[in-house]
Formats: C-alpha cells, structure tokens, sequence
C-alpha cells in the first residue's frame, strides 16, 4: 500500500524531463527489477543546484522517489544534495513498502552519479562523494522506513 504523497508524486511527478548541456547528469538502475533513474543538475558558479530534471524508467515508486529527490535537492548546495539519503527520500514520501526502499536507493544514487559527473567536469572535489555505481542491486536491503 502506498502512501498519499507516493501516489501524488507518482500521478503529478516534478521536474520530470532533460536539461541540455547539464553540470552534471547521472544514470543509474536496478537489475534486479529493471528500473533505471537519470537524473540532471544545472549548477551554478557558487554550486547551488539551480534546476534539477529526472527520467525514470520504472514502477510507480521509482518515479515517485525520482520526484521527490529532486524536489529534495532543487536549490539546495552541491554538499546540502550530498546529505539527502534513501532514507530522506522515504521519510519525505511517508514511508514505502519495503519491496521499494530499492528504488529510494536508486534516488540517492542517481544524485550521486549526477554530482560525480559535475566533479569530474568541473574538476571539483566534494567532500563524502563515491564513485557511484551503474547498478545497486548488490546492495539492496529490504528495511521498511
């Protein structure tokens, strides 16, 4: 069962779509169950988020947790996006099933791939940030938030 806000985020997504020539963009996914989650960033010169745009290809919740990520994010610092975590994200939506945490995990790893490409480009470091993975099925867990 799904909460109010994973519904409305899921029927009337934000930020749904591309940003040409982005800072930073990053695609992740999920083998396992074949969602894949890109995320774009346009940052600016004092590296707060100025847009953020996502594409999802997945359930429900991918695209639900993709939305509220980015809305999570959307003027916020280059280091403030680096403390959004799945955890956040599913606080943020009230909860998912623990068969959907994974795809609060593809959200925060998304960010992360789009931050990693902004740092590479850019040649910026940013304090905490891994490189990200291209599928986080290895590590999924099945913890309910």
């Amino acid at each position: 069962m799904y909460t109010e806000k994973v519904m409305d985020h899921f029927e009337h997504p934000r930020n749904v779509g591309e940003i040409e020539n982005p800072s930073g963009m990053g695609t992740v996914g999920n083998a396992k169950c074949g969602d894949i989650m890109r995320i774009y960033l346009d940052i600016d010169e004092n590296q707060r988020i100025r847009d953020v745009k996502f594409k999802t290809f997945g359930c429900g919740a991918a695209v639900a947790t993709s939305s509220m990520a980015t809305e999570l994010i959307k003027g916020k610092t280059v280091q403030e996006a680096m403390a959004v975590t799945n955890k956040a994200v599913c606080e943020a939506l009230d909860g998912l099933p623990p068969v959907k945490i994974h795809c609060s995990l593809l959200a925060e790893e998304a960010i992360h791939a789009a931050l990693w490409d902004y740092a590479q480009k850019n040649g910026v470091s940013i304090e905490g940030l891994k490189k990200p993975k291209n599928d986080i099925s290895e590590d999924e867990t099945e913890e309910e938030y």
